[in-house]
């Protein structure tokens, strides 16, 4: 499980990406890099980072399913996940 506090950051980094997105995209197209360093490093949409949606785990996640390698191995070993069977795992 991850820390509370690092769940906490990048929803703050979410909220920060979203509201600065329209600003950043505009001076993208103006050619105003100077503008874009003035804003806040974190509303870079490159600072988010992908964690599993249960667990939280940053390491090992699978975007086509939102989870880590390891819920998802727990879920589909459960038959939670449909249209996957056990190979040899």
């Amino acid at each position: 499980m991850a820390k509370e506090s690092m769940k906490a950051r990048e929803v703050k980094r979410a909220k920060l990406v979203a509201k600065y997105a329209a600003k950043r995209a505009k001076l993208k197209e103006e050619g105003d890099y100077q503008g874009l360093a003035r804003l806040p490093k974190n509303s870079n949409p490159i600072r988010l980072h992908n964690r599993c949606k249960l667990t939280g785990r940053p390491k090992g996640y699978m975007r086509q399913f939102g989870l880590s390698r390891i819920t998802f191995r727990e879920m589909a070993s459960a038959g939670l996940i449909p249209g996957v069977k056990k190979a040899s795992w």
